[in-house]
């Protein structure tokens, strides 16, 4: 069997967490938008919704100073206790973690200024629940800045695994991949619709994408980023008695456009949505 299918990922893991340094490959493209995006002011209180490993959250905390206090939730308890090491290290004193879930924030009506998700909503189980939780806890006028990577992510991919799908006849294969596209990346005009109906005006979207490049499908398929966090949901969707000739093709084909490019390139598109709480 191809070695990476043998892995298993557990994200309570204490030593994974302890080395996981998501910021330059993953996080910090949509980050360094969502930074540019917020308004930064004196006195506010601030909600980072999936906060993480710590990022904006810290970033944001110290921008503001100790005139402003920031909060971040998450239910990814092993993150937490690394963020709050951090916090402990860096001598922060604005900054408090919450475990919890996006759909059910433990907060008071009306209480945030400023509420940031970098990339967070797309992990929720409910994201129109999560965005009218949003509303709830934010008051009148509150700024909501969102990242979120769309639909056509990595489609240079899902391209070629919907044609090693069809190839093998996996036909009952194909809705499961559909669904899990949509699943993990809704589409722009549904999070737009939510958030307005979460009680939130729209004041601008910024597109913008970058880039995931590789030399071959063989060194993508074992790249820790990969494998530890697409390669599990890869994996789901075709039957187990099929997975290994699905990889092994998968693998292949890519690996041969790979040497006919030159690498393999992997488009990341996402928006930044900035959005103001209606009076």
């Amino acid at each position: 069997m191809i070695d990476y299918l043998k892995r298993t990922v557990n994200p309570d893991d204490p030593d994974l967490v302890s080395v996981i340094d998501e910021l330059p490959l993953w996080s910090a493209p949509f980050g360094l938008r969502l930074l540019d995006a917020i308004e930064l002011k004196k006195n506010i209180t601030v909600l980072d919704l999936g906060c993480g490993l710590g990022f904006p959250l810290i970033e944001i905390a110290q921008r503001l100073g100790n005139t402003g206090k920031i909060y971040g939730i998450d239910p990814w308890i092993r993150a937490l206790q690394r963020v709050r090491l951090k916090i402990n290290v860096y001598s922060i004193k604005n900054v408090q973690v919450i475990s919890g879930l996006a759909e059910h924030m433990p907060f008071a009506d009306h209480c945030f200024d400023l509420i940031v998700s970098n990339n967070g909503l797309n992990n929720v189980r409910d994201m129109l629940q999560s965005l009218k939780e949003c509303g709830r806890i934010s008051k009148a006028g509150a700024q909501l800045t969102l990242t979120l990577n769309l639909e056509d992510t990595m489609q240079e991919f899902y391209s070629v695994f919907k044609h090693v799908l069809e190839k093998n006849k996996l036909y009952d294969a194909l809705p499961k991949l559909k669904q899990h596209i949509y699943e993990m990346r809704k589409p722009l005009t549904e999070i737009k619709s939510w958030a307005q109906e979460a009680g939130f005006e729209i004041k601008n979207v910024f597109h913008d994408s970058f880039k995931l490049r590789y030399v071959d499908g063989t060194t993508m398929f074992n790249h820790t980023f990969i494998n530890y966090w697409f390669l599990n949901h890869w994996k789901q969707i075709p039957e187990p008695k099929d997975m290994k000739t699905v990889f092994a093709q998968l693998e292949s084909e890519i690996n041969r456009q790979a040497e006919k490019n030159g690498e393999i390139v992997l488009t990341i598109p996402f928006v930044t949505i900035d959005c103001r709480k209606k009076r």
